[in-house]
């Protein structure tokens, strides 16, 4: 057996790792809580260390910590926070206590062993690190720093590169004309650059829909304490803290405009899942198209070739997949799943908390780090280096009976519909047999035609 030490809280003594920086309360939860083995992400943790570190500067700054104390609390923060290997520290699983209470102790714990070995005496777990705040009001308020920063940093970054990824191949790729497809059927022409500016602006409105939730994401929960009537902090604390929370961020935090709202739902969370469910929806788009055209090479549509990146096939030589547009719709379809639990969890909040804390935070940080990781790879391994197979093109093209749409002003729907058909049935090119029906000139047939004038629509 490993050495253990004795630990106590209030429930009694307790055996410990002699090496765990936590304390009791943390080693109940790990003995309680063996449900799934996934910790919850490392950037909640990081935000619950802020935030510790910036009610440590508060409560100094408010006379309810010595210098000595705070100094002692941030200096172990920022150890955390600098120190990777640290994290083996935060062992708690994600399905624990609905309120995030193990995991705010066990924040609590690690930083009082470490504060208490610098200042040379007590720091306590509970008085001093978790002074003016409780579990109730710290976790929803670390979902929410979690959740910005993780915006800021990984995904808006990610969309934005892939946007301009491929606004840059639209350009690229723009004096290519392919045929359109609705219902995956044959429709009139497009540019090729058009279809790859319609996927760079839905990029743009997803990047869009979540730069506008990040106001409300700024809106902290912190003050509230138990149950939002803000007991045990002083009434400046929550303003103190979201200005020590914004010197070590550069992000504009403030107080929730009200602690009940923002302690007893995580309506905030649940909107921001949903957004990321669209971006996945998105995302999940794009790839397909991308599969659509890729599909071949000969008995497919054929249109572009994604880059080979690896064998495709154990048993088939020379097979090559679209592996990136596959794992892409992979993330999309767990993003929409981890979306569907937090609306679950969103509605259990039972009267001033909401018991679904940790769950909320996993989903939302592994939605987000699951979309930024993915765009960039769409982006710089499907959409950069693609190569149009333009011969594929015209050969389509050229054979496409829709083409005669643009007839309909000159000749009317009903006569064109039967070229159309004619031109299905003999497998002919459209303006052969459009030249035999209408008694239009050639040259005139082909001016009407013309598949790059299509593109530019209008009569």
């Amino acid at each position: 057996m490993s050495a253990v030490r004795m630990e106590r809280d209030s429930m009694g003594e307790l055996a410990v790792p002699a090496d765990a920086l936590y304390g009791a309360q943390t080693q109940r939860a790990v003995q309680n809580f063996p449900v799934s083995g996934q910790r919850l992400p490392e950037g909640f943790i990081r935000a619950l260390l802020l935030a510790k570190l910036a009610a440590a500067r508060a409560n100094v700054a408010l006379g309810q910590l010595t210098a000595a104390q705070g100094d002692a609390i941030a200096a172990a923060c920022r150890q955390l926070l600098d120190d990777a290997a640290l994290m083996t520290h935060f062992p708690l699983d994600v399905y624990q206590t609905g309120s995030g209470t193990s995991s705010n102790m066990n924040a609590n714990e690690v930083i009082a062993t470490l504060a208490s070995r610098a200042l040379g005496s007590a720091v306590s777990a509970n008085d001093h690190v978790n002074c003016a705040q409780s579990s109730n009001d710290t976790i929803p308020s670390a979902i929410h720093i979690a959740a910005a920063l993780a915006l800021r940093e990984q995904l808006l970054p990610a969309l934005q590169h892939l946007q301009q990824t491929t606004q840059a191949k639209a350009q690229q790729v723009d004096h290519h004309i392919k045929t359109g497809r609705t219902h995956l059927m044959d429709a009139m022409p497009v540019r090729l650059g058009q279809s790859l500016n319609g996927w760079a602006q839905q990029i743009a409105a997803n990047v869009g829909h979540l730069q506008q939730l990040r106001p409300s994401l700024l809106q902290l929960a912190q003050g509230g304490t138990a149950v939002g009537t803000g007991i045990n902090a002083d009434p400046r604390f929550a303003a103190r803290f979201c200005q020590e929370l914004q010197a070590l961020t550069g992000l504009a935090f403030v107080p929730a405009p009200d602690y009940f709202a923002a302690m007893g739902a995580q309506d905030t969370a649940v909107a921001l899942s949903g957004q990321l469910r669209t971006t996945a929806v998105s995302l999940m788009k794009i790839a397909n198209d991308l599969r659509w055209m890729n599909s071949g090479p000969l008995a497919g549509l054929g249109e572009i070739e994604l880059e080979a990146l690896q064998p495709g096939s154990s048993i088939m030589p020379g097979k090559v997949n679209p592996v990136i547009p596959e794992a892409t719709c992979m993330v999309a379809a767990q993003v929409i799943g981890l979306d569907a639990a937090i609306a679950v969890a969103g509605q259990s909040g039972n009267f001033e908390l909401n018991v679904m804390l940790p769950l909320i935070a996993s989903n939302l940080l592994s939605s987000i780090a699951l979309l930024a990781n993915v765009s960039r790879l769409l982006a710089d391994k499907a959409i950069a280096g693609f190569s149009v197979n333009e011969a594929r093109l015209q050969q389509a093209l050229a054979r496409n009976p829709i083409l005669v749409t643009a007839l309909n002003p000159v000749i009317g729907y009903a006569r064109a519909a039967e070229i159309a058909k004619q031109a299905y049935r003999e497998g002919r090119a459209i303006i052969d047999v459009a030249a035999e029906n209408t008694g239009i000139d050639r040259d005139e047939l082909a001016r009407l035609l013309d598949p790059a004038k299509l593109t530019r629509g209008g009569l």
